[in-house]
């Protein structure tokens, strides 16, 4: 009896957290949608921005969820990372992170910015830019990112339905980090936000 109440809690436990990752990702869309058409600092082009309604994502898939194991990387040197404009920011590789998604085993290095760890609310922020073989197709060709922040133990959530575009994939105008060739991903990230189309 004890056995199956425990399988009926896991169970709705799960669905529980299935269906709070599903309202977490729609709000990470409504979010930037909003950020996109309102926002005084949207990337889009003032004639863009007037035209726009909403930016395309993939459906959230909890399959896009994955629990990385975090290695601290100490004593890194820093370097600057290539952009897409001469500019050149100055990063720090922080830590490597590996799992698993459809059945491969996947590696990404993940990053600070040394400039903008400066800022209190941006001292445990973390840096994760990648690219995979959407890219190009139904994805920004240069790739995506992701924001984390520095976990407390050796583990930490990666969600990919908040993986979202560089702002220059909508406004030529901006300087956005290219991501490392460390971090191309051999397999289709199916969530987060497409590429982006002019209306």
């Amino acid at each position: 009896m004890k056995i199956v109440i425990l399988i009926l809690f896991l169970g709705s436990l799960s669905a529980s957290m299935g269906q709070n990752t599903l309202i977490s990702g729609r709000e990470f869309q409504d979010e930037m949608n909003l950020k996109f058409k309102l926002d005084e600092d949207s990337p889009l082009k003032p004639q863009d921005r007037e035209a726009f309604t909403a930016l395309e994502f993939f459906p959230v898939d909890t399959a896009f969820i994955v629990t990385a194991q975090f290695v601290r990387t100490p004593g890194e040197l820093s370097f600057y990372m290539p952009t897409t404009t001469e500019r050149l920011p100055e990063y720090v590789k922080y830590g490597e992170l590996f799992f698993t998604l459809k059945g491969k085993e996947l590696k990404l290095n993940i990053y600070q910015n040394k400039e903008l760890i400066l800022q209190k609310e941006y001292e445990d922020y973390l840096f994760l830019p990648f690219t995979d073989l959407t890219n190009g197709v139904t994805t920004y060709g240069g790739g995506r990112y992701l924001d984390l922040r520095i976990p407390e133990g050796n583990f930490i959530q990666i969600d990919f339905n908040k993986a979202y575009n560089p702002y220059c994939a909508y406004n030529e105008k901006y300087s956005c980090p290219v991501p490392p060739a460390e971090n191309d991903l051999y397999i289709e990230i199916e969530a987060g936000v497409k590429d982006y189309k002019k209306w």
